[in-house]
């Protein structure tokens, strides 16, 4: 997939970023709606990704971190920071860009949805017990 280059609300960031997969996802949790006021669309980005400027981080639950522009607060990315199998998988906010060219095809935290928020189409729709249970310990991990 094509390298991608954007920017923060100010242009004190720059992100250069590389999808991992032709697809964009809308997380409506709690967090995620405080954060944006409204629900953050994102694509999951390879490794090797960078942002220069003034990028902040924020550990905002016990398995992940969001960063944003010290400057004027857009957000940038949502990383997990469990130890495990998703450790280090970025979530680039796609609104830093101009055109991702990719479609939304999956919603997390459905069931969390404001009633007036809603997308056309069809697509994958996750609700918080499902989300949730991608990031539980497997019974084996909590054996050892």
């Amino acid at each position: 997939m094509p390298e991608l280059q954007g920017q923060c609300m100010c242009g004190a960031v720059t992100v250069t970023a590389t999808p991992a997969r032709d697809a964009l996802g809308a997380c409506h949790c709690d967090q995620c709606r405080r954060w944006t006021s409204s629900m953050l669309v994102t694509f999951q980005a390879e490794e090797g990704y960078a942002a220069l400027g003034p990028v902040k981080t924020f550990t905002s639950s016990d398995w992940a971190e969001r960063a944003f522009c010290a400057d004027c607060g857009s957000a940038l990315w949502y990383r997990i920071t469990l130890p495990g199998e998703m450790h280090g998988h970025t979530q680039i906010a796609a609104g830093l860009f101009q055109d991702t060219g990719h479609t939304l095809k999956l919603e997390l935290y459905f069931d969390k949805k404001p009633e007036g928020y809603a997308f056309a189409g069809e697509r994958k729709q996750m609700t918080k017990a499902e989300v949730e249970a991608m990031y539980a310990p497997s019974e084996e991990g909590d054996s050892q």
